[in-house]
């Protein structure tokens, strides 16, 4: 049942067989609808030629019989048996006769039938046991039955119509798979080049051909890309321009700082809010790195995040509760991979503080999603503080952005989860945000897990 459910989801979110079986109902039903219509006009005219036919027989039949010298008539039944397909019984009192079905090609022929040979006439699909097709006729007082092959009422018109259908049909699927694949391609490439822009990379330009409205719509695509590209190439140029230029006074003043004739508690505070416009300025500068500009090798993933606890482990305003699954590889860049755990751990030290508590209780765990390696590496970090408001959870992820008072406690770019993000898209891992049930904050990433290993 499930995997039948499978099916359907995937027949229903394929846009190729979607168009595709929607064409073959639609040419299968108008297929159909035109052979019910054909049957049913073309009953009453075969029928009456069917019947004119059979009345000729079995008059021609009868004054054969009548006309033929007595000595001549065993050799007369004889031929029209073996060449003709005739065959002459005398009809008895005790016959087991057995109605032919009441079609409606046959009450259409038995009517016409009847008026050729009389009111009399008997018919039968199987007499004595023997099937075929039975008339009686009469000459003078003898009686008799005339029996044909029952392909006469069933010509082989119906197999040909049949026949010219199927193939019919054929034609036509297999001409609704091309104008399914016509239409499904341009817009393929289109969704394809979307998905790798949404990860940080550059698609190669999609062809400009193909019907006009193709054209222009691939043509906007490929600017909007140049744009893009542009666009962030500017920002990546200026940021740096911005970091040098605010860098070098923040060094001076630093020395500055160093050298005044200051009190401990001055200097303390002015060397504090100098390093936080360094970090700041860092994390403008880590944000806006290319998403595609990463050099990925293969790390172990439990071991990176076990340093990093045991590193944070020191603060004594930290408590931190960890289930780690040993041995778990991605492919990924060491650098970054650091860069985002101490992001969220130094995120929940900001604003994930337990209520009532001077510390901050934090939830690490890491595993797989299931023992086959397929489905990746899963991660959670989750605090016990008062979380975030619902409203802000969809915004929480943008640049500059932080939550409500509860989570802004501390001066901060608003960066952090931005950069965390950016991180795990360079790495086509997922992300995932949301409040906890039993209260705090929580952030699940989902990254592949390297193959090679």
């Amino acid at each position: 049942m499930h995997s039948y459910l499978n099916s359907l989801e995937w027949l229903k979110s394929g846009l190729f067989w979607r168009t595709f079986f929607m064409l073959a109902l639609l040419v299968t039903a108008s297929m159909t609808a035109w052979m019910t219509n054909f049957r049913i006009l073309e009953t009453t005219p075969r029928a009456q030629q069917m019947a004119a036919q059979i009345v000729s027989i079995v008059t021609i039949t009868r004054a054969a019989l009548t006309h033929s010298a007595p000595e001549k008539r065993h050799q007369l039944l004889s031929d029209l048996a073996n060449k003709e397909g005739v065959q002459i019984y005398l009809l008895e009192d005790n016959d087991r006769i057995e109605e032919p079905d009441a079609t409606n090609f046959f009450l259409e022929s038995k009517a016409i039938m009847l008026r050729g040979l009389g009111p009399d006439t008997r018919f039968a699909s199987k007499l004595n046991g023997v099937s075929g097709f039975w008339i009686s006729f009469d000459i003078d007082d003898d009686h008799y039955w005339l029996r044909l092959e029952q392909e006469r009422l069933d010509p082989p018109i119906g197999l040909q119509l049949f026949s010219w259908a199927m193939a019919t049909l054929f034609l036509t699927l297999l001409g609704a798979a091309v104008i399914s694949k016509l239409i499904n391609d341009p817009l393929s490439r289109l969704s394809n080049a979307a998905r790798a822009i949404a990860k940080g990379k550059q698609p190669p330009p999609l062809p400009q051909k193909g019907p006009k409205e193709i054209r222009e719509t691939n043509q906007s695509f490929n600017t909007m890309v140049e744009d893009l590209a542009r666009i962030e190439a500017d920002r990546t140029i200026i940021l740096a321009g911005i970091s040098h230029d605010l860098r070098t006074p923040l060094a001076r003043m630093q020395l500055e700082v160093e050298m005044a004739n200051l009190s401990a508690e001055s200097r303390h505070g002015m060397q504090s809010d100098l390093q936080q416009m360094d970090a700041i300025i860092g994390q403008f500068l880590d944000y806006a790195k290319p998403l595609d500009k990463v050099e990925l090798e293969t790390i172990n993933l439990s071991e990176v995040l076990q340093q990093i606890i045991d590193e944070a482990s020191r603060f004594q305003y930290l408590r931190l509760r960890t289930a780690i699954t040993p041995d778990l590889f991605i492919s990924g860049n060491m650098i970054e991979v650091r860069r985002l755990f101490n992001n969220l751990i130094e995120n929940a030290c900001r604003y994930g503080k337990t209520a009532g508590a001077p510390i901050t209780t934090l939830d690490i765990q890491c595993s797989r999603k299931s023992k086959d390696r397929k489905h990746g590496i899963l991660i959670s970090f989750r605090d016990h503080g008062a979380g975030v408001a619902e409203q802000d959870l969809a915004r929480l992820l943008k640049p500059f952005t932080r939550g409500d008072a509860s989570r802004s406690q501390a001066n901060g770019s608003g960066l952090g989860l931005a950069i965390v993000d950016r991180i795990i898209k360079r790495h086509s891992g997922k992300l995932r945000i949301y409040n906890h049930q039993e209260g705090g904050f929580v952030i699940v990433i989902a990254l592949q897990e390297a193959k090679d290993t």
